[in-house]
């Protein structure tokens, strides 16, 4: 990958300052519910976040530490779209002949 798809990502995690938050009061998955998990690993640091499923800002809202959640679901919203958009533009480039 080119050093700019590399930084992105680093430049979008540690921006939202992830690192500062703590998971423990967030809605705890169950086995019925879904899960969402996020594990980020950035030179020696490593951190990882799990919560019940999100289905949208509504369920951050009600939850115990919102600001915390809001920032765990813009950030993990941030991540699929730049990994979706990746994923689309490769193919979607024809190479030259």
């Amino acid at each position: 990958f080119p050093p700019a798809v590399v930084e992105e990502p680093r430049r979008i995690i540690q921006s939202s300052n992830i690192a500062d938050l703590d998971d423990s009061k967030w809605i705890e998955p169950t086995k019925d519910a879904g899960r969402q998990e996020l594990e980020i690993k950035m030179g020696n640091e490593h951190i990882a976040f799990t919560v019940a499923e999100i289905g949208s800002l509504v369920d951050v809202a009600k939850s115990v530490d919102p600001e915390g959640l809001r920032v765990f679901y813009y950030l993990t919203q941030d991540l699929r779209c730049l990994m979706f958009s990746l994923i689309s533009l490769h193919f979607k480039i024809k190479p030259i002949p």
